[in-house]
């Protein structure tokens, strides 16, 4: 086979691909560089997640004339000289590739300004190619459209996600960049509905209201250590208390010298700091800044610039694990509320804290499964199963062990019965067969509850609005990121209405696994776990046995809707065998 040396045009195609991956990423670099030219505003526009357009305009230093087409020369940059320059990296573009890879996969547009000049330039790319030239005379700053992004590389365009998946991706990169440049005024507008917007007034605790939501931010902590360590590391930002929690890692934000990173060992830290205040399989909310030397980091990792490189990891572990540690335990001896975050209430100090909450000694030793039902829970009251054949054989009640399993006695011998898994059967039967008679599952709420979340989870609310409505969840929009809570599943009446929408969320942000059938049984599965009676319940013995009596006419007596085993069974036989007993004696 012989050996050639690539066409340019391939060749920039290829690389391009290393650089921008998704429309994300060309959001993500463009960014960067407005960042890079001091910018004080940017302005985001996103049309069909990406795929048809991409537009990032600034009010930074802008680009001089001259300077303008070398910008778009492969490795051409302003940022760094020579090599030992890469040891001191303070910006977050330095390789000189973003531009001209963008260029070369799209038509592209650019329009700047310096501030040193009276007119700026213009230019239009199509392929890599200059096609057309011009000047103008707008504000200073730099604006760019990217459309049709990669038209001319049928294998990555066909790879691409929906443009729900894309514009939940930028979304979240423009939430991040908010939180860690507060004072920069960012606003996202996709397919010409404006979906976020921070103030730019330099409150870090105002720009995480406006990406987490204010009823997050209310409940996070200040990590009050600008603890300056002999290593000269500073960590600082916001952590959430014990009591507010989430199901994966996603909500761990790290930054590292102004720059979003994904780093395990990092999050792991922050997970540690937690060691005994949270449930196995729960995790923290954070918004962490990290900053050291730049000469003690190593930016020039990977090509998205996700990652990064510590000189002396160990240090940046323990400075890390130590801030977000003494921030709570701090506030497990003042015993008052790690973070209402004054910027939510008004007060003029931004250290203060106020509000009170539950004292986590207290909250640790109680059991691992806590409960939401009082011990007087009535599992009784459900809507009366229909009378189908049994699947199980009667079972007689024994009693309870743990507050969590409920011993019975049956012909075949005895069965050690999981109370939640088993009631969460039974309202999931129930759920199916509501929703195929087209009988009414909402409760509407008394008084009408707002909800204020983040861009990129009211983005997800307004996206599945059927689906929440056919679980009973009715939520009326109130604003860009306001909701009104308008219903809720009937079977989750007792449970505060927030506490419902948020599990629903954490549902939807998972999406469905492969083999799932559809997002709407997932969502029914999520409601029916939160209205079951929880394992660490006290259950008189007629609530036991009507529990049992509905879980021997459901269907699927053997398994939770999510798969776990219900029940387990030993029959004599095997009891006696247990004994060292031999049949009859």
């Amino acid at each position: 086979m012989t050996i050639r040396v690539l066409e340019d045009d391939v060749i920039a195609r290829i690389a391009a691909g290393e650089v921008v991956e998704r429309p994300a990423s060309v959001v993500r670099e463009l960014i960067d560089n407005a960042l890079d030219a001091q910018a004080s505003r940017i302005d985001i526009r996103v049309e069909a997640g990406g795929h048809r357009l991409v537009e990032v305009s600034d009010d930074g230093q802008g680009i001089p004339a001259a300077d303008l087409e070398l910008a778009f020369q492969r490795h051409a940059t302003s940022k760094l000289w020579s090599v030992d320059d890469l040891s001191q990296i303070q910006t977050l573009g330095f390789r000189g590739e973003a531009l001209a890879s963008i260029a070369a996969v799209s038509r592209l547009r650019i329009r700047s300004r310096s501030r040193d000049e009276q007119t700026g330039c213009t230019l239009l790319f199509e392929d890599g190619e200059i096609v057309e030239r011009g000047s103008h005379g707008s504000t200073p700053g730099t604006w760019v459209t990217v459309e049709n992004l990669f038209h001319n590389v049928p294998a990555r365009q066909k790879f691409l996600r929906t443009p729900l998946t894309e514009r939940r991706q930028i979304t979240l990169l423009v939430s991040r960049y908010a939180l860690v440049r507060p004072q920069v005024r960012f606003t996202l507008t996709l397919d010409d509905q404006e979906n976020f917007r921070s103030s730019g007034n330099g409150n870090l605790a105002e720009a995480m209201a406006a990406v987490l939501g204010r009823d997050v931010a209310r409940e996070m902590l200040r990590v009050r250590t600008p603890v300056k360590s002999a290593d000269s590391i500073q960590v600082g930002g916001f952590v959430s208390a014990p009591a507010l929690h989430r199901s994966d890692r996603s909500r761990i934000l790290l930054f590292v010298n102004g720059r979003h990173v994904q780093d395990a060992s990092l999050s792991f830290a922050v997970i540690q700091a937690y060691h005994t205040l949270l449930m196995k399989g729960r995790f923290p909310i954070a918004v962490l800044m990290i900053n050291l030397p730049p000469d003690q980091l190593d930016v020039n990792v990977h090509p998205a610039k996700a990652e990064v490189r510590f000189q002396r990891p160990r240090e940046v572990f323990g400075a890390l694990q130590r801030a977000v540690r003494t921030t709570l335990l701090e506030a497990e001896g003042t015993s008052v509320s790690l973070a209402r975050n004054p910027i939510i209430h008004g007060a003029p100090d931004n250290d203060t804290l106020s509000g009170a909450w539950q004292d986590m000694e207290t909250a640790v030793r109680q059991p691992m499964f806590a409960s939401d039902h009082g011990p007087d829970a009535d599992v009784t009251d459900l809507p009366a199963a229909p009378q189908r054949p049994r699947s199980l054989p009667m079972l007689r009640v024994i009693g309870q062990v743990g507050a969590s399993f409920i011993v019975a006695e049956g012909p075949a011998g005895m069965y050690l019965i999981d109370q939640q898994a088993a009631h969460e059967r039974i309202l999931y039967e129930q759920f199916l067969e509501q929703r195929e008679r087209e009988e009414s599952m909402t409760q509407l709420t008394l008084a009408g509850e707002t909800l204020d979340l983040p861009a990129s989870e009211a983005s997800l609310i307004v996206t599945r609005q059927e689906q929440l409505r056919a679980i009973g969840l009715e939520l009326e929009p109130f604003g860009p990121k306001t909701f009104l809570i308008r219903s809720i599943p009937a079977m989750l009446a007792t449970i505060e209405p927030r506490e419902v929408v948020r599990g629903v969320i954490e549902e939807l942000e998972k999406g469905l696994n492969p083999g799932e059938d559809t997002l709407e049984r997932r969502l029914m599965r999520r409601v029916c776990k939160q209205a079951a009676v929880r394992a660490g319940t006290v259950l008189s013995r007629e609530q036991m046995q009507g529990l049992v009596r509905q879980l021997e006419r459901t269907k699927s007596p053997l398994t939770c809707p999510h798969g776990r085993p219900t029940l387990l069974h030993m029959s004599a036989g095997q009891l006696a065998r247990e004994f060292g007993r031999h049949q009859g004696t």
